[in-house]
């Protein structure tokens, strides 16, 4: 695997940053994860006359010869260590601060280095060179006595430091002789001392995360790539509206000039579906209840119609998709998209992940606000939505852009809605409408079963209409619509690992969409192989290839979308809910129990 996507994250739920292996800020969004990108360097490569490079915020050491990286354990909080060959070392701390203060959480749209001297007398260089209008041009720049402010498109936002302000503003190499703390953050005075504040930030930050992890019921084996994981996909999650973004960045392409770029910023049903599902899975129960408070306003403002594939992280509906010329794109490899077609389709699909995400609400005593009568008639429109869907063509889950088909996944997802209504509908001691929504999950499971089967290859296809594979099929398996022993299962498995398999990755699909046939695997897609496998007594075969996943995580222990199933170069947004829930469900179901090393 090659190191174009050793990228770090680190963040505080409100804003997120990518440091790359140099140290650098290379993507941080303000004032959330959509918004314009303030550092873009990630989406840019374009050689500018006079170094007039923007984009990036690095810190560098004089002559450096190594850099190593590592996060604070069971933290977001990353550390660099820069050395040079004559022994002198540097190590700079970043974070997002992340606390709760004044009984409120304190998660601002801030960013934090603190450069500490460990050995010799090194000399460094600051280059922070935010950029506006999506990479177009530089923003205008104020100063104060000690500190600078920089004015965005958006926001304003000014940087206070204990370290001169002239030698930042003159980007000039000067001695670290003690601890500099740079606080880049909203547009206000920096209230207390720089120095102890930032150190409290900092303290406190590193325990909140460590106390958030210690609630996390982990498997005993692969703790810290679960650990990352979960840290990762709360990440992922804009707590402010409980919106779960797909992954942190928009245009790192499928593949290599493959047009694949698109917007992943945004929170689609689906993907917030698997993401709770799996951190559910760890006990993580306040992504779950923030979450839902997201989905409630969504069907709410619904009123009970359509219901979009993805929104935006504060409920937006329209999220017009625009191509930006100020950046070259990932690795020159444009175009850089901002917003999201898909919001226009119709993928029948979200109907079923609204329900399965809402269920648990009615049965988990744990939950603050656990659900009730006015919330099972709310879900009951999404029901009656799934019901009149549940045979009609659409986009699909991979959002194909040019044609529909009646795909059995929707179908599949139509029918969970169906079904655990019914489950919710008894606990709350609804015979009549246990009875409704039980008959009409029986009656879409006989036209699945119908119309998808294939009397002449002997197993399911992936739309009503035709004959094709398609690795989704597997996921109903995980939906309880198919049994790990049901011959129709066990056939339709068999087809799509020798159709889809490439050595250690799966395909999503194998023919021809709207930009030619696909050239990467779908690191999620492997990961449902490996719990069909398991599931289906292949448990040596499984672990195998899980190990083989987890080798391909970047340094940072994360995965982007897919992977190049010849070279292993990871390709696709970065980092990708998607097969972070994959680390976390095969880990937690792989894993030996506890008790056996008790």
């Amino acid at each position: 695997m090659t190191a174009s996507l050793d990228l770090w994250p680190i963040g505080n739920c409100q804003v997120s940053a990518l440091v790359d292996r140099a140290g650098r800020f290379s993507w941080a969004c303000v004032p959330r994860v959509d918004g314009d990108p303030a550092f873009c360097s990630l989406l840019d490569d374009q050689p500018r006359a006079g170094d007039g490079a923007r984009g990036f915020w690095e810190i560098d050491l004089d002559g450096v010869t190594s850099t190593k990286q590592r996060y604070v354990r069971n933290t977001p909080v990353l550390t660099t260590r820069h050395a040079d060959a004559d022994g002198n070392v540097i190590d700079v701390i970043d974070f997002c601060p992340r606390f709760s203060r004044h009984h409120r959480p304190y998660r601002p749209v801030a960013f934090v280095r603190i450069v500490r001297p460990v050995a010799g007398s090194p000399r460094v260089r600051l280059r922070l060179r935010p950029a506006r209008a999506w990479g177009s041009a530089d923003p205008e720049r104020t100063r104060g006595s000690n500190h600078i402010r920089y004015i965005l498109d958006d926001m304003t936002l000014r940087l206070t430091t204990t370290a001169p302000v002239g030698w930042i503003e003159d980007e000039r190499l000067f001695r670290v002789e003690r601890p500099l703390y740079f606080f880049l953050g909203p547009d206000e005075t920096f209230e207390g001392d720089v120095a102890e504040t930032v150190e409290t930030m900092f303290e406190r930050t590193v325990a909140d995360w460590r106390h958030w992890v210690r609630g996390l019921a982990t498997p005993i084996e692969w703790q810290t790539t679960v650990i990352r994981a979960a840290i990762t996909l709360k990440l992922c999650q804009h707590e402010e509206t409980g919106a779960i973004v797909a992954a942190l960045t928009t245009s790192i392409p499928e593949s290599a000039d493959s047009q694949r770029n698109w917007d992943y910023r945004y929170c689609w049903i689906r993907d917030a579906y698997y993401t709770v599902q799996a951190l559910n899975r760890l006990g993580a129960l306040d992504v779950l209840e923030t979450y839902l408070e997201y989905l409630r306003n969504i069907v709410d403002n619904a009123k009970g119609g359509h219901i979009q594939p993805l929104y935006g992280v504060a409920g937006t509906a329209a999220l017009t998709e625009r191509m930006e010329t100020g950046l070259n794109g990932y690795r020159g490899m444009g175009p850089v998209r901002v917003g999201n077609q898909a919001y226009e389709q119709v993928q029948h699909d979200a109907y079923g992940q609204i329900v399965l995400s809402n269920v648990q609400a009615f049965f988990d005593q744990r939950l603050y606000r656990m659900a009730g009568m006015e919330d099972f008639r709310a879900l009951e429109m999404v029901g009656e939505r799934a019901w009149l869907a549940h045979d009609q063509p659409d986009a699909g889950l991979w959002e194909l852009r040019t044609r529909s088909n009646v795909h059995t996944y929707s179908s599949a997802m139509c029918w969970a809605a169906c079904d655990r209504l019914a489950n919710a509908a008894t606990t709350l001691g609804l015979t009549d409408r246990e009875a409704f929504w039980r008959e009409r999950a029986a009656a879409i499971r006989t036209t699945i079963e119908a119309a998808a089967w294939r009397e002449g290859t002997q197993r399911l296809s992936a739309t009503f209409g035709g004959d094709d594979l398609d690795a989704s099929l597997i996921q109903l398996l995980d939906l309880r619509f198919l049994t790990p022993a049901d011959p129709r299962f066990r056939a339709t498995l068999e087809a799509v690992e020798t159709g889809l398999r490439r050595g250690s990755t799966m395909l999503r699909y194998a023919t021809e969409d709207d930009f030619g046939l696909p050239k990467t695997a779908f690191n999620l897609c492997t990961f449902w192989l490996i719990e069909a496998l398991h599931a289906t007594g292949r448990i040596l075969d499984a672990r195998a290839l899980f190990e083989e996943m987890i080798e391909r995580c970047t340094p940072a222990g994360l995965l982007s979308e897919g992977i190049d199933p010849l070279s292993g170069e990871l390709w696709g947004n970065y980092p990708q809910t998607y097969s972070l829930v994959g680390l976390i469900n095969c880990a937690c179901l792989l894993s030996k129990p506890w008790s056996s090393v008790r």
